[in-house]
């Protein structure tokens, strides 16, 4: 558990590990669940999903997700909005990176609805304009080592900068880091 505000119903972040042959009920997610597979394989009723692909389960929906061989999971439970309706699922081994706002940096939209959550890659030696995050921010660190004035963040590293924080990032080594943006107001 990495964050959690409420007792058995909850909004919260997590790194979820599934053991071979694990399994859950069909369960509902009243207000969504995002979901990234860190490593292994992660299945439901729809289909299998392997390292790197992302998905999204907006508000009311449900599955009953298992594992054959095992995954880890990187999930966001309860953190979406009423404008994120449609089931999203994105392959990010396959996915397009785009330009970033400065040389070195490429982001990849992992949502098509509202505002929400995106990959952003950092060659080596990048750095970035110190900005504040309206909102707040969240960074779970994919691979590599991110970097700001505050500390050294290598994989597996998660971080929750509170509304209107302020930062100046840089990777000196480059990384890959799932980042959410905005969620964080109430």
């Amino acid at each position: 558990m990495l964050d959690r505000m409420g007792d058995e119903v909850a909004k919260a972040t997590s790194i979820v590990r599934y053991q071979p042959g694990s399994k859950f009920q069909t369960h509902t997610h009243e207000f969504g669940e995002e979901i990234f597979v860190l490593d292994g394989v992660f299945s439901d009723e729809t289909g299998d999903y392997p390292a790197g692909t992302y998905m999204m389960n907006p508000p009311g929906s449900s599955h009953a997700p298992f594992s054959q061989s095992g995954c880890t999971l990187f999930v966001k439970l309860r953190h979406l909005g009423s404008d994120q309706v449609e089931r999203e699922i994105v392959n990010t081994k396959t996915a397009p990176w785009f330009q970033g706002m400065v040389p070195g940096l490429n982001v990849m939209p992992l949502m098509t609805q509202g505002s929400g959550s995106t990959l952003v890659r950092w060659a080596p030696q990048t750095y970035f304009n110190p900005h504040k995050h309206y909102g707040g921010e969240e960074i779970f660190v994919v691979d590599g080592v991110f970097e700001d004035e505050h500390g050294r963040y290598p994989a597996g590293s998660w971080i929750r900068s509170p509304h209107m924080s302020l930062h100046q990032p840089f990777s000196k080594e480059g990384c890959t880091i799932f980042v959410k943006t905005g969620h964080l107001l109430g």
